[in-house]
């Protein structure tokens, strides 16, 4: 005989979903999903209360593991780290947004694939050091940018540190989709070892390198048709305003 599944739970879903279309304040939404779910699974509000509560006696020290790197950050920040960003790499006459980002790109996935996943990421790493050296590249070459291309640029550097951990970590053998996988499988009656799951990552690591660095490729290409066509006709105006002022 078989027993039925209560799907009613599944509601916090829902109401996670409307309320980050609404836009309404996250922590509001996150306890408004948890005593959606508690009610639909038939707990009572006592039972809910106490649940939401050892839940944040838990993670009550995440908040502080998060916000004190961030204000390091955001010190570093005020007192020139942008700005010391661009200005180095803008010393190197071949760096490209693309080369950079390629090479950013090589390193995240080897360190996320020996599970320094810590090392990387937008807050301490994209915006403080790799969007500003992709800018200060691009500056270099082709002068002053557009908010535009500037936007874009930061759109790039962290697409490539999402694709560098979302694939990296995938090789580390105690990343914990791996060992959900193995714990599936092993329930279904399927016995593998994490080793042997982690080592199937790296075929799609590999390609996921290589697709996404030609991407990178065809964005300094694409840069170089954009930028290069304006810096051009700057010059053009700028030298046909010499010759009249000359005449």
């Amino acid at each position: 005989m078989q027993s039925t599944v209560n799907l009613w739970p599944l509601i916090g879903v829902a109401v996670i979903i409307v309320g980050f279309v609404l836009r309404f304040n996250p922590m509001l939404i996150v306890a408004a999903a948890a005593i959606v779910t508690g009610f639909a699974a038939g707990f009572p509000p006592g039972k809910i209360l106490a649940a939401i509560g050892t839940g944040f006696i838990k993670t009550r020290n995440l908040p502080l593991i998060i916000l004190l790197p961030l204000a390091v950050i955001g010190l570093s920040e005020r007192h020139g780290l942008r700005e010391r960003a661009q200005i180095w790499i803008g010393n190197i006459k071949a760096a490209t947004a693309g080369r950079l980002l390629i090479v950013y790109l090589l390193v995240r996935e080897l360190t996320a694939a020996v599970g320094l996943t810590g090392l990387g990421g937008h807050p301490q790493m994209v915006r403080p050091l790799i969007a500003p050296m992709a800018e200060g590249a691009t500056e270099n070459r082709f002068g002053k940018l557009p908010d535009t291309v500037r936007y874009k640029l930061r759109a790039w550097s962290a697409a490539t540190d999402n694709v560098g951990l979302f694939f990296g970590e995938d090789i580390f053998v105690a990343f914990g989709a791996i060992v959900l996988m193995v714990t599936l499988l092993k329930e279904a009656g399927i016995a593998v070892e994490p080793i042997h799951v982690a080592f199937w990552g790296i075929p799609t690591a590999i390609c996921a390198f290589l697709i996404h660095g030609a991407r990178l490729w065809l964005l300094d290409r694409k840069l170089e048709r954009e930028l290069g066509g304006i810096r051009r006709g700057a010059q053009r105006d700028a030298s046909s305003h010499e010759q009249g002022d000359q005449a």
